[in-house]
C-alpha cells in the first residue's frame, strides 16, 4: 500500500481515552483560556490610532509592542514547558493565565510608551504557559481519530478571542471621541482606550480558577523522566530535522501572514477606504467569530477525515489546502478597488486563515513522543511566535515606513502575503514524505 494511505496511529493509553465527556470538558476549559489569551493579544492592533496619538509614536514603534510580547512569549515557552513536566501542566497553566491577566490589567495604568512596552512583555511571559502544555494534555485525553477536531476546538479560542478583541477595541476606540479621560477606582485617571485592557484582563482571573479543576493524567509528560530531557528533545529534532523544520517554518510563515493582517486590518481600512477604524474593527470581529470559527472547525474535520481514511499525512495536507486559499485571497484582498469587494475577499480569507491550526497541533502531537510533546510544542510555538507574531506586524510596518509610505499600507500587506504564503506552501509540500517517515519511526 502507498505510504500516504498506510494508517499508523500514534500510541496512546486507553485509560485516558475511555472518558470522552471529561476529555471534551478539558478541551473546553483550555479553549476558554485561549479565548482570553487572544482577546488580550488582539486588542492592541485595534487601538493603533489612539495609542499612536497619545504617545506620539510611529507605525514601527507600534509594531514593537507586538514584538515585545512575541519575543518573550517565544523565549519563555521552552523553560515553562520543562517546568510543567516537574510541577504539573495544570498548575503551570493556571499560574500563567493569572499572570497574563494581571499584566493586561496593568496595561491600563501605562502613562508612557516604555511602561506599556514592559507590561506587554509580562503578558507575553504569562501566555507562554498555555499552548505547549495544552497540546500535550489534549493529546493525552483524546484518541488520534478525534485529535484534529479536539485541537481545532482548542484553537477556536484564537478566533473567538480575536473577534471579541476587535469588537471591544472598536467600541473603546469610538469612545475616545466622546471623553478624553476616565477615573477608575483604585487605578485612577486613565484614557478611554486603556479601559479596554481592564475589560480584557479581569475574566482571565476566573479562568485560572477553572483550570485548577482539570485533573493531570498520571502517565503524561509529568512522568517524562530522562526520556523527557532537553537532550532527548535535541536528539529527536536532529533525527527528524526535515519534518521539524518544514512543519515549524511552514506553519510559521503562514502565521506571519495571519499576524500581519490581523494587526494592520483596521488601519488598512482607515487609510485605504477612509473607514472609521472602530467600524472596521467590528466588521473584522464579526468575520473572525463566524467564518474564522467555521474555518478552524472545517480544518479539523478535514484532518480527521484524512486520518480515518488512513492518510497519515492528513494534517499537513489540510495545512496545504489552507495555504493555497490564503495565497490567493490574502494577496488579492488589499488590492480590491472597492471596500465591498475587500470585505467579500476578507470573508473568504478568514476561512482559509483559520483552517490549518488544529491540523498543525494535531500533526505535532502525532509525530512527537509523549514525554517530549510539551517541549516539542514549545519549540514549535517559539519559532511561530518569533517569525509569525513578531515578523508579520514588523515587516508590514517596515515596508510601510521605508518603502511604500503611510498611505499605501495595502501594498505592504499584499507583499508580505504573496511572499509568506509562497514560502509556507513550498515548505509544507516539501515536508510530506519526511512527516510520513517520522510517523513510521515513532510507531516502530
Amino acid at each position: 500500500m502507498d505510504d500516504t494511505t498506510t494508517h499508523i496511529p500514534p500510541t496512546y493509553t486507553a485509560t485516558t481515552h475511555s472518558r470522552p465527556r471529561y476529555a471534551w470538558y478539558v478541551v473546553a476549559i483550555l479553549m476558554l483560556a485561549n479565548v482570553s489569551a487572544f482577546i488580550d493579544r488582539q486588542i492592541l492592533g485595534v487601538l493603533v490610532a489612539p495609542i499612536k496619538r497619545d504617545f506620539g509614536i510611529s507605525d514601527a514603534q507600534m509594531s514593537y509592542l507586538a514584538a515585545a510580547f512575541s519575543l518573550f512569549f517565544a523565549v519563555m515557552g521552552l523553560p515553562i514547558a520543562r517546568l510543567a513536566g516537574r510541577v504539573g501542566r495544570r498548575n503551570v497553566m493556571a499560574g500563567g493565565v493569572a499572570l497574563w491577566s494581571v499584566f493586561t490589567i496593568l496595561c491600563a495604568t501605562a502613562q508612557t510608551y516604555a511602561r506599556l512596552f514592559v507590561m506587554r512583555i509580562g503578558v507575553g511571559v504569562g501566555e507562554a504557559s498555555l499552548n505547549a502544555p495544552s497540546v500535550s494534555l489534549i493529546a493525552d485525553y483524546v484518541p488520534p481519530e478525534r485529535l484534529g477536531r479536539a485541537m481545532s476546538v482548542y484553537q477556536l479560542g484564537i478566533f473567538f478571542g480575536s473577534g471579541v478583541g476587535y469588537f471591544l477595541g472598536g467600541w473603546i476606540a469610538q469612545l475616545t471621541r466622546v471623553q478624553d479621560a476616565w477615573t477608575v477606582p483604585v487605578i485612577g485617571v486613565i484614557r478611554p482606550w486603556q479601559s479596554a485592557f481592564l475589560v480584557a484582563g479581569v475574566p482571565g482571573l476566573l479562568i485560572a480558577l477553572l483550570i485548577l479543576t482539570i485533573r493531570e493524567p498520571s502517565h503524561g509528560t509529568t512522568d517524562a523522566g530522562r526520556e523527557g530531557s532537553f537532550g532527548a528533545l535535541v536528539r529527536f529534532v536532529a533525527r527528524h530535522r526535515r519534518t521539524c523544520l518544514t512543519h515549524a517554518f511552514g506553519f510559521s510563515f503562514f502565521a506571519m501572514v495571519n499576524f500581519g493582517l490581523a494587526f494592520w486590518i483596521p488601519t488598512f481600512f482607515q487609510r485605504t477606504y477612509g473607514w472609521d477604524p472602530a467600524f472596521a474593527s467590528r466588521v473584522q470581529g464579526l468575520l473572525t467569530m463566524s467564518l474564522g470559527v467555521f474555518g478552524v472547525l472545517a480544518g479539523g474535520w478535514v484532518t480527521d477525515a484524512f486520518v480515518r481514511r488512513g492518510v497519515v499525512d492528513g494534517p499537513l495536507r489540510a495545512g496545504i489546502l489552507g495555504a493555497l486559499g490564503m495565497l490567493v485571497c490574502a494577496t488579492a484582498f488589499p488590492l480590491m478597488p472597492t471596500p465591498a469587494l475587500a470585505v467579500v475577499t476578507l470573508a473568504i480569507l478568514n476561512v482559509f486563515a483559520a483552517s490549518p491550526w488544529g491540523a498543525a497541533s494535531a500533526a505535532l502531537a502525532a509525530a512527537s513522543p509523549a514525554p517530549l510533546r510539551a517541549q516539542a510544542a514549545a519549540l514549535f510555538f517559539m519559532v511561530l511566535s518569533v517569525l509569525g507574531g513578531m515578523g508579520g506586524p514588523i515587516v508590514v510596518a517596515q515596508l510601510t515606513d521605508r518603502v511604500f509610505g503611510v498611505d499605501d499600507v495595502r501594498y505592504s500587506i499584499t507583499t508580505v502575503a504573496a511572499v509568506g504564503m509562497t514560502v509556507s506552501l513550498s515548505l509544507l509540500v516539501a515536508g510530506l514524505s519526511a512527516y510520513r517517515e517520522t510517523l513510521r519511526a515513532a510507531n516502530g
